[in-house]
C-alpha cells in the first residue's frame, strides 16, 4: 500500500524530492492543499484519518494523514502567553534539564508524558503540569496543545520500538496538529550530521522531519546535537568504578560532548532571540573525543584501570547484516547502523564561535567534559569514602 507524505512538504508541485533509506521508502503524492484547516486553540478538536491514495514521488515514509478540524467556532479564542510552554519528551535525559531550566526561568510549564504505571511526580513536584499523551496516537496530542505558545520537542522513540513509530510519524502528527493549533513556535533537537548519511534511519528520519518542519510553515528553530555528557556516567564512570567491563569500539569517531544544562540554557537564550527564528543550529562541547580518550580520562580521574572489553566495527556491521535478513529482527538493525557512521571517520562537533557570537554567550561558560567528569567523580569518590567511614563506625565488636 502507497503512503503520501503530507502535502504541506510541498512548497510547489513536484519542487522536492525526499530520499531516506530504503527501508523507509514510499511511494508520495506531492501535490494537493494542507492537510488540516486553521483552527483556533478551541479544545473541542477531532481527528479525521484519510486513506493514502497512490502517489508518483519517492520520500520519507508517511503515517496515515492527520487531519486537525475544528469542531467548534473558529473564531479567535483567548490570547495564550508567551511563556507558555509544552515540554515533549520531558522525562529523558534532555527534556527534564529543558523543564527545569524553563521553571527556573518563570515559564509556564506544560510536560507531554506518556502514560505509565508510575507517574512522573517529579516534574508535578518541580512545579510543571504533567498531561498524558502518546505521539504513537495521535488523537491524544490536540488537547496538550491547548493554551500553549511554544513548542518543544525532546522527545525520540524507546529502544524496543521501531524507530518510524515516534521519531518519523509521532512527530508528524505533532507537527501538523501544532500548525493547525496555531502554535506560535516549534524548537525541534536533530542530530549533527543526520543529512550526511541516509544509511542511518534514524538520522535519516531526523533530516526528512527537518525539511518536514522548515515547509510546515510554522516559526521554528531546529537545534542539532552531537552527544550529551550525561550518557558517560552509566556508559564508562560508573562501571569503572565498580570493576565491571566498559564496552568500547575500535572506531575513530569523535564527539564533542556538551552538558545537557547548557543545552538548556542555550536553548533558552535562542528562543528569547528574534534572530534565530527559521535557523538551523548546531550546539557541540568545546572538544570532540575518541572512546578510548574518553576511557582515558575516566580511568584518570577514578584512579584505578579500566577493565575494557573492544567490540570491533566489523562485528557490529555484520551483526547488523545479519538481523537484516528477519523481519522481527529489522529493529534492532536499524538501531546497529550506527555502526555505519563509527567507521566512518566520522567527527561530531562544529565550530561554535559564530553560534556563541550570535547568542551572545561567553565560551567559556560552557562546561568541559575534563570538568564535568572531575566534578562527578570527586563527589562520588567522598561520598564511597563517607559512607565507608559510616560502615567502620558502625562496627560492633565483643
Amino acid at each position: 500500500m502507497a503512503w503520501r507524505l503530507p502535502t504541506q512538504m510541498a512548497t510547489s508541485p513536484g519542487s522536492v524530492d525526499y530520499h531516506v533509506h530504503p527501508r523507509l521508502i514510499k511511494t508520495c503524492n506531492l501535490h494537493g492543499s494542507l492537510p488540516f484547516r486553521h483552527a483556533s486553540s478551541s479544545p473541542l478538536l477531532r481527528l479525521v484519518f484519510s486513506p493514502s491514495p497512490p502517489g508518483r514521488r519517492r520520500c520519507c515514509v508517511q503515517p496515515p494523514l492527520v487531519r486537525c478540524a475544528a469542531a467548534a467556532n473558529l473564531a479567535p479564542g483567548t490570547p495564550v502567553r508567551g511563556t507558555s510552554i509544552l515540554v515533549v519528551g520531558a522525562t529523558g535525559t534532555l527534556g527534564r534539564q529543558i523543564v527545569r531550566r524553563a521553571l527556573d526561568e518563570g515559564y509556564d510549564v506544560r510536560c507531554l508524558v506518556r502514560p505509565r504505571p508510575y507517574p512522573a511526580d517529579f516534574l508535578r513536584d518541580w512545579g510543571a503540569t504533567v498531561v498524558n499523551a502518546d505521539l504513537s496516537k495521535p488523537e491524544t496530542i490536540p488537547a496538550t496543545l491547548v493554551g500553549v505558545h511554544t513548542v518543544i520537542d525532546c522527545a525520540t522513540g524507546r529502544p524496543e520500538e521501531p524507530i518510524k513509530t515516534v521519531d518519523w510519524e509521532g512527530k508528524v502528527a505533532l507537527i501538523q496538529c501544532a500548525k493547525a493549533m496555531g502554535i506560535q513556535k516549534f524548537v525541534f533537537f536533530s542530530i549533527h550530521n543526520c543529512d550526511k548519511h541516509p544509511e542511518v534511519p534514524l538520522m535519516e528520519i531526523k533530516y526528512c522531519t527537518e525539511k518536514f518542519i522548515k515547509d510546515s510553515g510554522l516559526n521554528h528553530i531546529i537545534i542539532r546535537l552531537c552527544g550529551f555528557m550525561q550518557g558517560l556516567i552509566g556508559q564508562y564512570a560508573v562501571p569503572i568504578l565498580e570493576e565491571k567491563s566498559v564496552w568500547g569500539t575500535d572506531a575513530p569517531t569523535r564527539i564533542a560532548y556538551m552538558d545537557t544544562q547548557d543545552v538548556a540554557r542555550l536553548t533558552f537564550i535562542a528562543l528569547r532571540n528574534e534572530k534565530v527564528n527559521g535557523k538551523l543550529l548546531t550546539f557541540a562541547g568545546p572538544r570532540a573525543w575518541t572512546t578510548q580518550e574518553v576511557i582515558t580520562l575516566c580511568e584518570r580521574l577514578a584512579g584505578q584501570d579500566a577493565n575494557v572489553t573492544t567490540v570491533p566495527v566489523s562485528v557490529l556491521r555484520l551483526t547488523r547484516q545479519v538481523t537484516k535478513l528477519f523481519e522481527w529482527t529489522s529493529d534492532v538493525a536499524d538501531r546497529l547502523a550506527f555502526s555505519e557512521v563509527l567507521t566512518s571517520d566520522t567527527v561530531f562537533s562544529a565550530p561554535m564561535s559564530e553560534t556563541y557570537n550570535l547568542l551572545g554567550v561567553d565560551a567559556k561558560a560552557v562546561v568541559t567534559l575534563e570538568k564535568y567528569l572531575q566534578d562527578y567523580f570527586t563527589n562520588i569518590l567522598k561520598k564511597l569514602k563517607d559512607m565507608k567511614a559510616q560502615s567502620k563506625q558502625s562496627d560492633i565488636y565483643f
